[in-house]
This record gives C-alpha cells, sequence and structure tokens, in this order.
C-alpha cells in the first residue's frame, strides 16, 4: 500500500542570491538561482566594460594632474590624487582582479585550466566578463557557491558606477546583529547596518530582510529578545535550552511591554527559570 509521504516540514526551493529569496518556480527547481536574477546579473555585467573604460579615463587625469602638481612644487613625489576609489578600482587588485578571482573559482568547478592572465586591468576585464556571461547560466544552475559571487558583481557594479558619478555613497550606520534563526534555531548574528538612502534593511549573511517602519519595529523586538535569550543562555548554560526560546518568543510578542520599555525580567530559580 503505499503511504503520501509526509510534507509538513517541506520547504519549496528559493533563489539562494542574497537580495532574492523568492521561490522557484516548478521548471526551476534544479537551479539554485532563480532566472530573473540571472538576467539582473547578465546587464550588470555587460554594462561593467564600459563603466570601466570611463573610470580608466578619470584615472589618467588624476594621473596627470598629480604629476604636473608634483613638478609645480618641485616635490619628487606626485600629492595622492583625491579619488582614491577611482584608482582602486581601476589599478591590480581592482575589478578585474575581482573578476578574475570569480572565474577563476568557475574555471575550476567546470574542471578547466586556470590560464594566467597578462597585460593591464582594461585588457583583462573584457575578457573575464566575456567568459562569465558565457557560462552565467550554468553557475545559476549548478554552482552551489554562485550567491557569493552574485553578490560581488552587484557591488563591483555598484562601486564602479558610483565613482564614475562621483556620488559619494550614503553613510551605513550599524543597527546591531540580525536575529533570524535557521531551521535548526541557531541564531545568525551578523552585523546590520541601514541608511538613509533605502528603507530596507537586508542581511548580507542569511538573506533575512525588513521594509518600512513596521518591520523595523519587527527587527527591533526581535533583536531584543535574541539578546535577552543569550544573555540568560550565557548565565544557565546547561540547565537552559528550549525554555529560553519559548520565553524570548514570549516577550517578543508582547507589543505592549516592548512599546513602554517595560521588558520582562527573568530569574533563575528552583531549576527553572520564571519571570519576576
Amino acid at each position: 500500500m503505499h503511504t503520501a509521504p509526509d510534507v509538513s516540514d517541506y520547504e519549496w526551493p528559493t533563489c539562494t542570491n542574497p537580495r532574492c529569496g523568492r521561490a522557484l518556480w516548478p521548471e526551476e527547481a534544479h537551479r539554485h538561482v532563480c532566472r530573473p536574477c540571472e538576467q539582473t546579473v547578465n546587464r550588470l555585467l555587460g554594462e561593467l566594460p564600459a563603466l570601466f573604460v570611463r573610470l580608466s579615463t578619470t584615472s589618467a587625469l588624476l594621473r596627470r594632474v598629480g604629476n604636473r602638481s608634483a613638478a609645480a612644487s618641485g616635490r619628487d613625489t606626485p600629492p595622492i590624487p583625491g579619488r582614491l576609489e577611482v584608482l582602486d578600482l581601476t589599478g591590480p587588485g581592482g575589478a578585474a582582479a575581482r573578476l578574475q578571482a570569480i572565474e577563476d573559482s568557475w574555471r575550476a568547478a567546470l574542471g578547466r585550466r586556470i590560464g594566467t592572465w597578462a597585460g593591464s586591468p582594461a585588457q583583462a576585464l573584457p575578457v573575464h566578463v566575456t567568459f562569465l556571461r558565457i557560462n552565467l547560466e550554468w553557475a545559476c544552475e549548478q554552482y552551489a557557491a554562485v550567491d557569493q559571487d552574485l553578490e560581488v558583481i552587484r557591488r563591483l557594479h555598484r562601486d564602479c558606477t558610483t565613482a564614475v558619478s562621483g556620488t559619494p555613497r550614503p553613510a551605513h550606520v550599524g543597527i546591531g546583529t540580525c536575529p533570524a534563526r535557521d531551521a535548526d534555531g541557531a541564531l545568525c548574528g551578523e552585523d546590520l547596518s541601514a541608511t538613509t538612502a533605502h528603507h530596507r534593511i537586508h542581511c548580507p549573511r542569511c538573506g533575512a530582510r525588513w521594509d518600512g517602519l513596521a518591520d523595523w519595529r519587527t527587527l527591533r523586538r526581535a533583536q531584543e529578545a535574541a539578546a535577552a535569550s543569550t544573555a540568560l543562555m550565557d548565565e544557565e548554560p546547561t540547565e537552559f535550552a528550549s525554555q529560553t526560546l519559548e520565553k524570548a518568543t514570549a516577550y517578543t510578542a508582547d507589543d505592549d511591554d516592548v512599546e513602554t520599555g517595560e521588558l520582562p525580567v527573568y530569574a533563575y530559580s528552583g531549576g527553572a527559570w520564571v519571570q519576576r
């Protein structure tokens, strides 16, 4: 007799891109990353060569101005230019090197030879971009660590765009650690930051997101709950366990206590945690 499997704990596969997390379509079930994210990253890669050309032009102008300033002042060495982020992206270890690191890891996973890349960053970057775009579909389908590489590409495109426009990036302010827990109840604990440019707070490690003021309040309550549970576990690590999570969850849901700042206090007494 056929017995239907227990699907109570089944979770539909989701996109592993830390900026996405949407459920995969049935025809995407074999993939790590959804097709919309693949298309977005393909577009970002396609824009990088033109951005790099503009950055290289700016870099050359900066060096020229620096050399003229040094000659006029009689100094042997040029002054440090004011746009260090441009030189950082166009020089050794910059944009081309970041893409090369991704290409090398993909080549290793594909069993291909890792070449010795010669030439300047301006010559190498288009070559790396071409390789990554050709193999992007494979990576999104079969390469387990593709989520990390997509984040590197996204940040690289952002850095290049910001450097080209000359607009300073908005400051990020630390707002504590991520209170999300995995399927085993383990706390994420990644440092979170917020900026005035966006209403979204995103955890780069687990992908948890909070949008708008309502979610921010939920985040604050969850952080307070996680902090309280951690403090209790540090106090009595051997006698604790599931009771702490139950207590923390209980007062997280208590809106009145959290909003007024009257957080419940627990004490360890008689072999159990009790609210005072």
